[in-house]
């Protein structure tokens, strides 16, 4: 990961808002990078169409655009494009990185393949597909519903177990009462 998008990510951990859950591993901080390399991208392209417009004739402005005139237009046009590189230097480095990272993790490539054509994600996340999904137009569960529901039955499997347990403890403890009470036969 970049030097500039890990300060990114440790001032944002600081921020109250962050979950946490980005600053517990590296994993989930080169996902959070990834996450910001997003914006950048997004911030990337309004730079790049904001320069364009800036090259533009300032006759052919409209009212509405709000763009400076004269000398202003050629400073702020050097401004905007020295963001624009600085963005692209950074994206680039946070991709490589990532990459990097993923090849250190010996991740296989199957794991990464990319959803099918016209999949929307629960809201909850991603889950693992089952046969009721083919047929539901929402899709499945989120990862996180399936962790609640496998922790769910492991804990009615839990205690199911030890109620099993404590009456066989307490028939065992009457089998034995009643053969000690019972007197012996003639």
């Amino acid at each position: 990961m970049s030097e500039q998008h890990s300060n990114s990510v440790a001032q944002n951990s600081a921020e109250p808002n962050i979950d946490p859950i980005w600053t517990s591993s590296r994993t989930a901080r080169q996902i959070y990078a990834l996450g910001e390399v997003e914006k950048d991208i997004s911030r990337l392209l309004q730079l790049a169409a904001s320069s364009i417009s800036l090259l533009t004739l300032p006759q052919t402005d409209g009212p509405e655009d709000g763009l400076p005139q004269g000398g202003e237009r050629s400073e702020q046009f050097v401004l905007e494009v020295s963001e624009y590189f600085e963005r692209l230097d950074g994206i680039h480095i946070a991709m490589r990185s990532s990459l990097a990272h993923i090849r250190h993790s010996r991740i296989a490539p199957s794991a990464i393949n990319a959803p099918p054509p016209g999949f929307v994600p629960p809201s909850l996340g991603v889950g693992l597909p089952t046969a009721t999904d083919a047929s539901s137009e929402q899709g499945g569960r989120g990862l996180q519903e399936e962790r609640v529901e496998r922790d769910a039955w492991t804990g009615i499997l839990d205690a199911l177990t030890r109620l099993k347990q404590e009456r066989d403890r307490e028939r065992a403890g009457e089998g034995a009462s009643s053969t000690v009470s019972s007197p012996p036969a003639d």
